[in-house]
């Protein structure tokens, strides 16, 4: 298998953290985002899209995209179970990560992509250009917060945000939070459960990737 990684964007280190988890290390190709290699024709093979995370398997087909990639992981390498070990665990923790994604990752990098210099007319990933709506910027911002409130309800009486074991759920809510550094948007001090459960996962050692 080969990893296609940027050491720099917070979806491939959703599948890092994954990895860091399970104790498995696989071979890794970083791909500059920065000066456009996604956009390359020799990427472009690997993965359409133009995006990072990607995943070749050995038979030379390739995955994208983080929860399928982290779902043929586990099947793989099925120790620690980080997509639920039961029905309904794992309808819990596809569920949390769903909120994570919309509700946290896609705020922050609506926010960021919007406002950010060097993303003029690449405000959303992928091989099309979109210009930056200002006005997008300020509500990923508001989402943002919405979201380390939403999640505070639940950790108010859950460990993780899945139930009681660490999970995807809470890679992704992690590196939601992380991202929100990246435009100033901190966890509000009327979250202090969110506050508890950041601190907490950020000091796992896999969140250091």
């Amino acid at each position: 298998m080969k990893f296609f990684d940027c050491s720099t964007a917070p979806s491939p280190r959703r599948v890092r953290i994954f990895l860091a988890e399970k104790g498995v290390e696989i071979e890794t190709v970083q791909v500059d985002l920065r000066n456009g290699e996604q956009f390359s024709a020799d990427f472009q093979k690997i993965n359409p899209d133009c995006v990072v995370p990607a995943l070749q398997l050995d038979d030379g087909s390739c995955l994208s995209e983080v929860l399928p990639i982290c779902h043929f992981l586990e099947a793989r390498f099925p120790e620690p179970a980080l997509l639920g070990s039961t029905d309904i665990e794992r309808a819990q923790v596809l569920m949390w990560n769903v909120k994570a994604e919309q509700q946290g990752l896609l705020a922050a990098a609506e926010a960021f992509r919007n406002r950010t210099r060097g993303f003029k007319d690449r405000a959303m990933s992928g091989p099309v250009s979109y210009a930056q709506i200002p006005e997008l910027a300020e509500r990923g911002k508001e989402r943002l917060l919405q979201f380390y409130r939403r999640i505070d309800s639940q950790l108010a009486s859950s460990e993780y945000l899945a139930g009681t074991r660490y999970s995807i759920a809470d890679i992704s809510a992690m590196v939601a939070v992380d991202f929100g550094a990246w435009i100033k948007v901190d966890i509000p001090d009327d979250a202090p459960h969110t506050r508890r459960w950041y601190e907490q996962v950020s000091a796992r050692p896999s969140a250091a990737v």
